[in-house]
Formats: structure tokens, C-alpha cells, sequence
């Protein structure tokens, strides 16, 4: 596998928006180029493929020298395999009929071109220049054993949305379908959970716990109500960052407990974790019930804040423990205590998911060639 700090290939970038596409390009995990932004012309296909012609040829031009493959995320429904972009997307209407933009533009610059779906690039950057080499650097530096190798990355955003690491490698599903937003909603069983883990769960939480669904508040506004920095009801604030916890959390157990990894989420509205981070935890660490009526954990695994420095510690701690060889004096080292943590973002999802993009073109460069 590439070395994401030292590799010199150049590989062009996009963040695909239905209003603005912003264009760039990666080297050794860094930007390169200024940014250039277009108006993304999402309505018409003629229009928006001609924008990605330009803005590709754009950074092209910026470059000392040639990129070695083009890599970004974009909307799905899709066949990312194989590049065909098709289906209902709300931000991009000109693709439902189905576009092979991979294909497309592959043939107009004669490199590989790789589409993804952001929650599976934003998960493959933290797996690979995010939180976890940056645990297992914290691991190692305590002295402990303890490695991990699998990773589940939610953002909070506009969605709900995942990314699925195990043993390094992302797993992109069989269908290019691994997601979470159509999970049940944990209060009410027949609603998706997105519509209580994304900016408008928050806005609509609040305006019903105040009185006032029409507030016209953005989560960042909300947050400020529950500072006390705006006028607003700053219980209903706190209650409605708290309910997207207690429901993202919900989600996440299911996820967790068949992936068996940390948990890292990024997004805009990770700013507000002070509020939501405790109902998230609480619902990682409830109980359920057998038919017989005993208790056991909702997830098999103690899990940890870890960005809280004292639980950091006990995380690190864990169980260690001596054992001796059954019929001998000699000793091994045993820690019986199975652990995840969950941790938010330190690099930032936008990053992540550049770098994911970055080192998934690497990658498959490497086994290609």
C-alpha cells in the first residue's frame, strides 16, 4: 500500500455539490493546487459534463506534471465500479437516466478515473491518514498491544451517512449499497434514521420541543441557542442535539457490533458533540433483554470516549494481565477485555474524504500495474 505522506503521484480531485464543483488535485496527501470552483449546472447534463471537462483541464494545467487518475465522490445511486452514476438524485436530476461519467471521463483524459461514494472515502481517509493510524500511534507509544484494523466512519450532515473499513480495506458491498441512512429510526420503527440523524432531525426536533417549527434556525444557530450565545429555547436546543445522539447512537450499535471496530464520525454538525456525544454513548451502552428476561450489553464490546483523556487511559489500559502457560512457569500477556471507542474527526470530513480519494487511486493503480 502507498505511503499517503510521501507517495508523488498527482491525482486530480472533486467535491461534487449540486450548486459549485470544486476542483483539485493531491500529492503525498496534500493539496497542490489553489482550488477552482464552477457552478456545478446540475440540471443540465450537457452543462455539468462540459463544467467537470473544464475544471479537470483546469488543474491539469496548474501541474508540473501529469496526474496519474482522477478520484472523487459523487451521489449515488450508482454502479461505482464502474463509474455509472443513475437513479433519483435530488441534487443532480440530470443524471436519473443513467450516466457512464466514469467511462466519460476516462475517455477525455486517457487516466483512470474512480467514483465512490463519499461516506466510503470519507471512512478509507480517516482508516488511512485519520483516527485510526492515529490511535494505534497513541496505542503503541503507551506500550499497549492493542491494534485495530477496522473502521466505521458516519458523517452528520445533510445525511446520514457511512463508510465500512475492515482489515484496512473498504468494503464497498456487492452492490455498491453499504449504507445506514435507511436503518430504522429506534423511535419510531416504520422512519428512516436519517430523519433523526441529519441538520434537518435537528431543525425539526427543535421546532417541535419549542413550539415554533417555523424558527428558520440552521443547526449552528440551534447550537448557539444551547450556549446561550442567540435568544431561542435553549433546553429544546440541547434536547433535540441530544435525540440525534440517542438515535445516531441506536444505528451505530447495529453497525458495530457486526464490523467489530472503532467508530469516528465527522460532519458540520460535530460541532454540537458536547451535546449529542453523552445520548450517543448511552445508547452504545444499553441493555437488552433475552426472552428469559436476562440483561446483556447492546453491544458486545466496552466502548470508550475517546476523546476523553481519562477514558483514552482506561481504553489503553484495558485488562492486561499475566497468564501462565498451563504446566509451566512461563507467562504471556492476556487482555480479555473486548473495547471499540468513538471519536470525532480530528482531520475533518472534507479532508478525509480528499485523502480517501487520494489513497483509493493509489491503490488501485498499485494492483493494476
Amino acid at each position: 500500500m502507498a505511503n499517503i505522506h510521501t507517495d508523488s503521484r498527482i491525482v486530480m480531485t472533486l467535491d461534487a455539490g449540486g450548486t459549485n464543483m470544486v476542483f483539485g488535485a493531491m500529492q503525498a496527501g496534500e493539496y497542490v493546487v489553489d482550488p477552482i470552483t464552477l457552478p456545478a449546472n446540475s440540471h443540465d447534463l450537457d452543462l455539468c459534463l462540459k463544467t467537470m471537462v473544464e475544471g479537470f483541464r483546469a488543474v491539469r494545467d496548474r501541474l508540473d506534471r501529469q496526474p496519474v487518475a482522477i478520484s472523487f465522490a459523487f451521489p449515488g445511486p450508482a454502479d461505482y465500479p464502474n463509474g455509472i452514476i443513475g437513479g433519483y438524485l435530488p441534487n443532480f436530476p440530470s443524471f436519473r437516466d443513467g450516466v457512464a461519467l466514469g467511462p466519460y471521463l476516462r475517455k477525455k483524459f486517457s487516466i483512470p478515473v474512480y467514483i465512490n461514494n463519499d461516506g466510503d472515502l470519507y471512512a478509507y481517509g480517516e482508516a488511512l491518514g485519520g483516527i485510526l493510524p492515529d490511535i494505534n500511534e497513541r496505542l503503541e507509544l503507551a506500550g499497549s498491544a492493542k491494534r485495530y484494523r477496522n473502521l466505521l466512519g458516519y458523517t452528520f450532515g445533510t445525511g446520514f451517512g457511512v463508510g465500512m473499513i475492515v482489515n484496512n480495506q473498504l468494503n464497498r458491498g456487492d452492490n455498491s449499497c453499504v449504507e445506514t441512512w435507511c436503518l430504522p429510526h429506534c423511535r419510531h420503527r416504520d422512519i428512516i434514521v436519517e430523519d433523526g440523524v441529519s441538520i434537518r432531525a435537528v431543525k425539526r426536533v427543535y421546532g417541535e420541543l419549542s413550539g415554533n417549527p417555523e424558527h428558520g434556525l440552521e443547526p449552528k444557530d440551534i447550537f448557539d441557542v444551547a450556549e446561550g450565545l442567540r435568544e431561542g429555547d435553549a433546553e429544546a436546543a440541547r434536547q433535540a442535539f441530544a435525540e440525534l445522539g440517542e438515535v445516531a447512537g441506536e444505528a451505530m450499535a447495529t453497525g458495530v457490533t457486526l464490523t467489530d471496530g472503532l467508530i469516528v464520525i465527522g460532519g458540520g454538525i460535530t460541532a454540537a458533540h458536547k451535546y449529542f456525544m453523552p445520548a450517543l454513548l448511552k445508547s452504545l451502552r444499553s441493555r437488552i433483554r433475552t426472552m428469559s428476561g436476562d440483561e446483556i450489553d447492546r453491544v458486545q464490546m466496552k466502548v470508550y470516549n475517546l476523546d476523553d483523556e481519562e477514558e483514552f487511559a482506561q481504553f489503553v489500559k484495558g485488562s492486561q494481565r499475566k497468564l501462565k502457560i498451563y504446566g509451566s512457569e512461563i507467562e504471556v500477556d492476556y487482555d480479555p477485555q473486548k473495547r471499540i471507542g468513538v471519536a470525532i474527526s480530528r482531520i475533518g470530513a472534507n479532508m478525509a474524504t480528499a485523502m480517501g480519494a487520494y489513497m483509493f487511486a493509489l491503490d488501485q493503480l498499485d494492483k493494476t500495474y
